[in-house]
């Protein structure tokens, strides 16, 4: 049973939960309210985590083998309902129903990674001595928090979920406000599956109640990924209370031009990296940096590639622009766009709301952004690009790296070797060379500055919350051999 299934008509648990507000699915294209679900009680959170404590002790003792065939059962699962997750993502946070069904397909292929991986990468290692031997095993830690938000509501739950539960550690998942039912059938799916009560639980948590939940002795760990404010929120947090902290946040990524010998080809892959999700990935390109040379075909180009999208209903498989995830996000970033054209940016295309019912903005191409310009140093969550005009590539890299973030990045060139030169310099976690950034299972997903710290994905992914503890052993000194006679 989830610790939070409860009807919303419940009244609150104690005096201090009164007025806050509760999980909701909201859905943004037609502003209804079509469900709600009451947060976790105060006074029932301290059982959960004991609860999730005592599944823990049974659950790492299981062999890794069984662990990883369980969360591979969950991989097969969620392909199996992949047309009940999809219509679940597009309804709570807007996403296209393409986009939702491919969300499905790359959690799916993360479990299914960790599934067949995860007990090779933690198999013990041998490490080279003078005498004896040394090994170092890796061993789960415990119950770890995972903060996570809604603009990919699977993808991002499963990039912890799955190297854990293979690990052998225990989840509580605070999802975002935005995702309860997502977040249920996540649950469900992995009980289904076979993950024991406990070891996975769905937490609707209230933002105030985070700290008890992480100052419990039976919780080793948490993750987020969110805003800067978030994060700094969750690390103090974290380091008052001495627990491991992984912070996925923010990025405002470059998408670098050096030159191109197929403009067509190079302005596909900037809409493409800039529009998917409709702008709302950490990882989308934001800052697009042209040479002067290909400068103006670049923005015209850019220009008629977003007059193709319309806005439309997101489950409509021929809608090309879904609305963002709410009407508070629609008006967040449409403050950032009017800061913007107030202080004297040029607006190529867009930079309004479009008269359309539903949480929509404008795609928008601003230029001549400067630096007292909300744009030029937030990150703008949504189908927004700021271009900009550089004279070489030491102004390019230049320009790249300014900035507080530093989570991706892309390159491009018809000299591989030269934008593999470029992406050398660049400050980020990650740097795709003729690509927009992207994420697969295989691949350490992570950033530094501002975009926080650690890595998900990969092997990298499974040792965050694990004890790599070194076993060192010296040969016993051999008895004397007795004397004959």
């Amino acid at each position: 049973m989830t610790a939070t299934q409860t009807p919303s008509n419940e009244q609150p648990k104690t005096a201090s939960d009164a007025g806050r507000r509760p999980y909701a699915t909201v859905n943004p294209y037609t502003g209804e309210t079509e469900k709600e679900f009451p947060f976790l009680g105060t006074n029932e959170i301290d059982g959960v985590v004991e609860r999730a404590h005592a599944a823990f002790l049974e659950w790492r003792r299981r062999p890794v083998e069984e662990r990883a065939q369980i969360v591979g059962r969950a991989a097969e699962l969620m392909l199996e309902r992949q047309d009940e997750f999809a219509a679940l993502v597009t309804r709570e946070m807007g996403k296209r129903i393409q986009e939702a069904a491919g969300e499905v397909q790359l959690a799916a292929s993360i479990l299914d990674y960790y599934a067949k991986n995860g007990p090779r990468f933690l198999e013990p290692r041998q490490i080279e001595v003078m005498k004896g031997e040394a090994v170092v095993e890796n061993e789960p830690i415990g119950v770890i928090l995972a903060i996570e938000p809604w603009n990919y509501p699977l993808y991002q739950v499963v990039r912890v979920a799955g190297p854990n539960l293979v690990l052998g550690n225990a989840i509580l998942l605070k999802h975002a406000e935005l995702n309860p039912q997502t977040a249920l059938a996540i649950e469900k799916c992995f009980h289904d599956a076979g993950v024991p009560e406990g070891v996975y639980t769905n937490v609707f948590l209230a933002i105030p109640d985070v700290e008890q939940v992480i100052a419990h002795p039976h919780v080793e760990g948490v993750t987020l990924t969110g805003s800067e404010r978030a994060g700094s929120s969750v690390a103090s947090l974290a380091g008052k209370h001495l627990k491991k902290s992984v912070l996925e946040l923010g990025g405002s990524d470059p998408f670098i031009v050096l030159d191109t010998d197929d403009l067509g080809r190079t302005v596909k892959a900037a809409t493409m990296g800039r529009m998917q999700n409709t702008g709302q990935a950490c990882i989308a390109a934001k800052r697009l940096i042209v040479p002067e040379d290909i400068y103006e075909p670049f923005v015209e180009g850019l220009k008629q590639a977003f007059s193709t999208f319309s806005p439309g209903d997101p489950s409509d498989p021929s809608t090309s622009l879904a609305p963002l995830s709410s009407e508070q996000a629609a008006k967040d970033l449409h403050a950032q766009i009017q800061d913007a054209i107030d202080k004297g940016a040029t607006v190529v295309t867009g930079g309004g709301r479009p008269d359309h019912a539903g949480a929509f903005v404008e795609p928008t191409i601003l230029t001549d952004v400067t630096p007292e310009m909300r744009a030029y140093n937030e990150e703008l969550f949504g189908p927004a690009a700021v271009v900009y005009k550089v004279s070489n590539e030491d102004e390019a890299v230049e320009l790249a790296n300014n900035s507080r973030f530093g989570l991706g990045a892309a390159v491009f060139s018809s000299d591989v070797d030269r934008a593999k030169s470029v992406a050398e310099r660049i400050e980020a976690g990650m740097v795709f060379v003729n690509q927009p950034t992207g994420s697969s299972a295989e691949l350490p997903f992570g950033g530094v500055k501002r975009s926080g710290y650690g890595r998900e994905l990969s092997e990298l992914g499974m040792f965050e919350f694990a004890n790599r503890r070194l076993v060192r052993v010296l040969p016993t000194k051999k008895a004397d051999k007795p004397q004959a006679g």
